[in-house]
């Protein structure tokens, strides 16, 4: 009982993917949908272990991570130290926030042609855009996180006579971590989109490639399995922050919910 008891977020979470594949299976197998438009998820699934067997799939797979790596450890960063710059100081505030502001509202399709313009249809201009979309939600999170720190707390740190170098380790950065976790987070998803974007407009290897060359050539079970394999990678980065999260947060007295019934 035990077991089950600590395993059961895990059973609540597959119980909905399964149904879906079953009901999905079963249209494949009473033909409701042709084969080209819906493959099953078994024929999807032989198409992933041949793509796995002949290295075309990790081939893609392994350019796909590295630029979407480099590209949120660009953005990332970049969003983080801004973040913190614009959440310390007014006047950098002031000065940044309202034209970064504006960049951020405008879309990845609007700018990518303005990209390969420039910077051509190499790995630059690729992650360029991932940077730029994991820029922002870290650059958010992290500057309303520093905002949001109760005043009271800079308040106990003087009296306790803090340096500025202990008021922002031991205070603010502490106080301001879920923020910058959730930021690390949606950072992390949003550098992925950016990467499908980056690849299906230009480039001659990665997953996204992959699936634009099998459209072109009315593969439906290869852009399924470029399309589980985003899914898949995108989830374990999300749960590997996740656990991080739970790993540095662990102080946090927070209402978790209740089990139902």
């Amino acid at each position: 009982m035990q077991i089950m008891k600590a395993y059961s977020k895990y059973i609540y979470g597959i119980v909905l993917p399964v149904l879906i594949l079953a009901v999905w299976q079963w249209i494949g197998v009473m033909q409701l949908l042709p084969p080209q438009m819906l493959p099953t998820p078994l024929a999807i699934a032989g198409t992933f272990v041949d793509l796995s067997i002949n290295g075309i799939l990790l081939d893609n797979l392994s350019i796909s991570v590295y630029r979407a790596a480099i590209g949120f450890a660009i953005g990332g960063g970049l969003g983080l130290l801004t973040g913190m710059l614009v959440g310390f100081y007014r006047k950098t505030e002031y000065t940044l926030d309202p034209t970064l502001q504006m960049i951020r509202t405008v879309p990845h399709l609007a700018i990518m042609p303005l990209f390969i313009l420039w910077f051509g249809f190499g790995e630059f201009s690729k992650v360029l855009l991932i940077a730029k979309g994991a820029f922002f939600p870290l650059y958010l999170n992290t500057f309303l996180g520093i905002r949001a720190v109760d005043s009271k707390l800079f308040e106990v740190s003087r009296v306790l006579e803090f340096s500025k170098f202990n008021q922002v380790t031991k205070v603010i950065l502490p106080a301001a971590m879920p923020n910058i976790l959730l930021g690390v987070r949606l950072s992390l998803g949003m550098a992925w989109l950016s990467l499908i974007v980056a690849e299906l407009m230009g480039a001659n290897a990665g997953v996204g490639y992959m699936i634009s060359d099998a459209r072109q050539f009315a593969q439906t079970d290869v852009v399924f399995v470029g399309i589980v394999i985003f899914a898949v990678v995108g989830k374990l980065t999300d749960s590997l922050v996740r656990k991080l999260e739970d790993r540095l947060l662990r102080w946090r007295d927070n209402y978790n919910g209740s089990e139902i019934g």
